[in-house]
């Protein structure tokens, strides 16, 4: 018959076999166990934070492959903040504050899936998000780090690993 991918948000270390996996994956006869016991081990370290996992499942053989994603970027934002959600008025409420160092290690985790070319470049989309969340970087708008990492104030920090 061939292969059945499910692409599904869980939460990191917490899957179960109910929704959103087991009804979409039931009907392949995979063992769901064996599947949710792997994404589990895989989403370990994204504990609280939910998690994009893609499933392919070869319905010949019942073999299954498990890709694990990386958190959005607003989760990560969250989880350093160790809240559950952005004030729902940015601009106006601040939801935290963050150090630089915690925008760099969050642009160093989400380098791959932005389009950034440089480590200065994700900083500046992770500092984008904070905008859209109400979070502070260092006591100031995000809008004036951004403009400060363009001028070279943080050079040393963002020197290329």
């Amino acid at each position: 018959m061939g292969k059945v991918t499910v692409e599904a948000l869980v939460e990191g270390g917490k899957a179960t076999a109910g929704p959103p996996l087991g009804p979409a994956l039931g009907p392949t006869g995979v063992n769901l166990y064996q599947v949710v016991q792997k994404i589990n081990e895989l989403t370990e370290k994204f504990k609280g934070l939910k998690v994009p996992v893609k499933v392919t499942v070869d319905t010949d053989d019942k073999s299954f492959e498990v890709e694990v994603g990386v958190p959005p970027t607003s989760a990560l934002i969250l989880s350093k903040l160790g809240k559950e959600r952005a004030t729902g008025n940015p601009g106006r409420e601040v939801t935290g504050n963050l150090s630089i160092s915690d925008i760099i290690e969050i642009a160093k985790i989400k380098r791959n899936q932005l389009s950034a070319k440089t480590l200065a470049g994700a900083v500046r989309t992770v500092l984008g998000t904070c905008v859209s969340m109400g979070v502070t970087v260092e006591g100031k708008d995000p809008r004036e780090v951004q403009r400060e990492v363009l001028e070279g104030k943080y050079d040393d920090l963002l020197a290329e690993e």
